[in-house]
């Protein structure tokens, strides 16, 4: 199917379906609104195929690569296209239990919310914009992409919640060697508490640290011997 997008009636009647499974999580989605003319429209002759995303990374590369194929003006703020999308693939954004149930978060999670504190939620355009904007390097960005892509973890809630670090390449590299496993690629244990030396620590010491120095210059290496004390136990493990 090509890439579509869906319309205001399109949007109403996914938003009363995302509001009818709290209530019923065995029904099923209502696919039928992604091709019918009376609920959503054509965003670009290029082709969307359903698979499987092992982690939040291989979405938003996926998706990346898809829509700078698409060559639309400005996907972030389309949310005709990131809802549509996301009921094309709602069966890993959402997916049924062993009984057919579906367990929804946040109407933000399914059809974008523009306000700047919730747009990194949506579950397909948070990992995009990600992508989007460490594409010389996703995997640096490992650090808000590691999880599956229903459950992104409190760790990348924290670190896509502060700007200065998502925009900001040594920054992100940098939380990733602190609170990523290199082995395993999953988060280390303790790096979205509120202990010291944790992901919350990380941006105020980065907002600090910026005032003398230009973070945007500096290797993440050269970040991470700069970091305090507090940071030994994570910094070790990097």
């Amino acid at each position: 199917m090509n890439l579509r997008r869906l319309n205001e009636i399109g949007l109403s009647r996914f938003k009363e379906y995302l509001d009818a499974v709290k209530l019923n999580p065995t029904l099923l989605p209502p696919v039928a609104l992604l091709d019918a003319d009376e609920t959503s429209g054509d965003a670009a002759p290029v082709e969307v195929k359903q698979q499987k995303f092992d982690s939040r990374l291989t979405a938003g590369c996926y998706l990346h690569t898809l829509l700078e194929a698409a060559h639309l003006p400005d996907p972030s703020r389309d949310k005709g296209l990131w809802a549509w999308l996301t009921l094309f693939f709602f069966d890993q954004v959402c997916p049924a239990d062993g009984r057919g149930h579906r367990k929804l978060g946040e109407l933000a999670r399914y059809i974008p919310d523009t306000g700047w504190t919730k747009y990194y939620r949506h579950l397909l355009a948070g990992p995009w914009r990600i992508v989007r904007a460490h594409r010389d390097d996703p995997e640096r960005a490992l650090v808000v992409l590691h999880n599956p892509l229903n459950t992104p973890g409190e760790l990348a809630e924290q670190v896509m919640a502060r700007q200065e670090i998502v925009t900001n390449n040594t920054a992100m590299a940098t939380a990733t060697k602190l609170y990523i496993d290199p082995v395993t690629k999953q988060r280390i244990r303790g790096a979205a508490t509120k202990t010291n030396g944790a992901a919350r620590r990380l941006a105020d010491f980065c907002n600090q640290l910026d005032v003398t120095w230009d973070l945007y210059v500096m290797a993440a290496d050269e970040l991470l011997v700069k970091l305090p004390k507090e940071f030994n136990r994570f910094r070790d493990t990097a």
